[in-house]
């Protein structure tokens, strides 16, 4: 069933037969805090007899969500302790995230920046703020890479984001811009001629890395909407979160970066899940998360490994964190292989 509108409101997603009535309350509870929208496209992903559907448990409110602990952190990756001013984090010397917008197509129940995006979060920057976030880019040369990200930046029209990229192009010591979105998986069919003519607009490299963590997110539209891109000579990327009960499962993760690689989108990150408010429900422990990377090894091809990391908490950046496959022992290097036999490195002639 596609729906002709995005779902933003508990009410809706009771329609929509999204939402059994008697969850209402609970979620009009958790929607006054956090964001709700599911698109026609999302919504037609959701098996309605799966209590457990893996695309309904990413997009649909669950009274959990209001269940803080003491661990998790507003910021939790230090966004914030990195902003030296709105719309620009530059936790790297060589990259800035410049956040344009704090909005989305749809808001994904797991959400790191949950309590900045949505909209009563922090809205899209003003003209004043994105002439500043600009001109701190162009006043900082170590700067090679900028990363649109938000909110997703692919909700806004392509005039605005060819008004946005022609300003990159005239920063000469700016080569890279990456975009971090959905958009191809949650409305595929705004990736058209025109925004497309946009992301290309500055006349530098122009990545995209796409977030999805599920298989059945890979539809034929969003298949299309990602060889758009690539034929049009965007680079692609993948990020995908690793969420119990929707991907904490090698086959799951297995068809899901086959499918990645089949559309032409190189896996890059598997983030371990981040100290959001209302998450735990979603963390699996790093223990289980490399035990499901190792069960990669060898059973994928190396084109379909992506990178496992942990954003440090508190704003100390990205470390990858997948089991070491070698160990020193008194001087002598023992190697894993894939199956996880032993090996010494190098082998000791006989």
């Amino acid at each position: 069933m596609k729906h002709d509108r995005a779902l933003r409101t508990a009410a809706d997603l009771v329609e929509a037969g999204l939402l059994p009535a008697e969850r209402q309350a609970e979620a009009q509870a958790v929607a006054k805090r956090y964001a709700i929208a599911v698109t026609p496209d999302v919504a037609g992903l959701i098996d309605r007899d799966d209590p457990n559907d893996p695309i309904a448990r990413q997009f649909i409110p669950d009274f959990a969500e209001l269940s803080v602990t003491p661990e998790e952190r507003a910021d939790p990756i230090g966004d914030q302790t990195h902003s030296p001013l709105e719309g620009i984090v530059h936790r790297y010397p060589d990259r800035v995230l410049l956040k344009a917008v704090h909005v989305c197509p749809v808001y994904c129940r797991f959400c790191f920046r949950r309590e900045m995006v949505g909209p009563e979060g922090l809205g899209t920057l003003s003209p004043e703020a994105m002439d500043a976030a600009i001109g701190y880019i162009a006043g900082h040369p170590e700067i090679w890479e900028v990363i649109l990200t938000g909110g997703d930046p692919l909700v806004l029209s392509a005039r605005r984001l060819g008004e946005m990229m022609a300003r990159l192009r005239d920063i000469p010591h700016v080569k890279i811009v990456r975009f971090h979105t959905r958009v191809p998986v949650v409305e595929p069919e705004r990736v058209d001629e025109k925004l497309i003519a946009a992301l290309k607009a500055s006349g530098k490299t122009t990545y995209v890395a796409l977030h999805a963590n599920h298989p059945r997110e890979l539809t034929a539209a969003a298949r299309a909407a990602a060889g758009r891109l690539v034929d049009a000579g965007i680079v692609m990327l993948s990020q995908s979160v690793l969420l119990a009960g929707i991907n904490d499962d090698v086959e799951v993760l297995a068809a899901l970066f086959r499918g990645f690689v089949e559309a032409r989108v190189k896996p890059y990150y598997l983030h371990h899940p981040d100290l959001a408010p209302g998450t735990a429900h979603f963390r699996v422990s790093i223990a289980e998360g490399q035990g499901l990377v190792a069960a990669l090894r060898g059973r994928v091809s190396g084109l379909c490994q992506p990178t496992y990391v942990l954003d440090i908490p508190g704003g100390y950046g990205k470390a990858p964190i997948a089991a070491a496959n070698v160990r020193d022992e008194d001087g002598v290097c023992i190697v894993s292989d894939w199956r996880g036999g032993e090996h010494v490195y190098p082998p000791v002639s006989g």
